[in-house]
């Protein structure tokens, strides 16, 4: 079984580390209400998809 020689150094594990960061979400706009929401998921205000009504949302009066 292979085994490290010396242990890393922090500075060398950190400089590794340093590049696993999170990304932004992509936000896209629903063609239909135009409203703001994540790329490749229904459309949160109106339930819209790829063109086509996936999801009834109801609307609080």
């Amino acid at each position: 079984m292979a085994v490290p020689k010396r242990k890393k150094s922090k500075m060398r594990v950190r400089q590794r580390r340093a590049h696993f960061k999170a990304k932004i979400a992509e936000v896209a706009t629903c063609p239909n209400c135009n409203a703001s929401h994540r790329s490749h998921r229904v459309c949160t205000s109106c339930g819209y998809y790829n063109g086509r009504q996936v999801l009834s949302i109801k609307v609080a009066e």
